[in-house]
């Protein structure tokens, strides 16, 4: 059975796993939602399952300006106002923020990503692999994996924390899930930066943000 985009994402909704541990549990059972919640729960990974499917409605927005050249907005979603108003909370929305400020992703999610856009890097992906004179079985392997790439690059989830690389985003949102008590839900971004779709020089904020993080 084909795993698609919309089944790993009603898994990952009912459980809070993580959407690459989603897509190879529900290989493992061919597809089988229920089965995979089993799989997960026993692995130990599906800890926010009963919290991932309550709604989230209150929260907090919150702003991270860096060295005045770039801007962030971002909106986390809570069960309750009181838990937004916790230093915990806050102080994860602040995290979200400062990543989205040094990682620059476009989406939240592999969900959110258009089929074209998908479907674009695939192709190019696919005859990179045959121009290094791949098979178009193993071609298309590597496209799989060079994907995982690619979505660290464009998906807030997918990417490592940036106070801790070991850590991605969608670990670290469940890690909160499971802690606070509460679902937890990264709605909403927009990100500015100085001169953006201007000729300029090239900086690295990420590691200016990580510096400022150290400080």
């Amino acid at each position: 059975m084909k795993i698609t985009a919309s089944l790993v994402k009603e898994l990952r909704e009912k459980t809070g796993a993580g959407m690459m541990d989603c897509k190879k549990a529900l290989e493992e059972v061919d597809g089988d939602v229920e089965k995979a919640i089993d799989l997960l729960r026993e692995k130990g990974l599906a800890s926010a399952s009963k919290k991932s499917g309550r709604i989230a409605s209150e929260g907090l927005v919150d702003s991270y300006i860096h060295g005045g050249r770039i801007g962030v907005l971002v909106e986390v979603n809570s069960e309750t106002d009181f838990v937004a108003k916790t230093d915990e909370f806050k102080q994860f929305v602040r995290d979200i923020a400062m990543q989205i400020a040094a990682a620059n992703p476009k989406y939240i999610g592999r969900e959110d990503v258009p089929e074209e856009e998908k479907e674009r890097e695939e192709q190019v992906l696919r005859q990179q692999a045959i121009n290094e004179g791949k098979p178009e079985h193993i071609a298309d392997k590597m496209v799989e994996g060079r994907m995982g790439k690619f979505y660290e690059g464009i998906c807030l989830l997918d990417q490592s924390f940036i106070k801790d690389p070991d850590t991605k985003i969608q670990d670290l949102l469940n890690e909160k899930i499971s802690q606070i008590g509460e679902n937890l839900v990264i709605r909403r971004f927009v990100r500015y930066e100085v001169g953006e779709g201007l000729e300029k020089r090239e900086e690295d904020f990420a590691e200016e943000v990580a510096k400022q993080i150290d400080n």
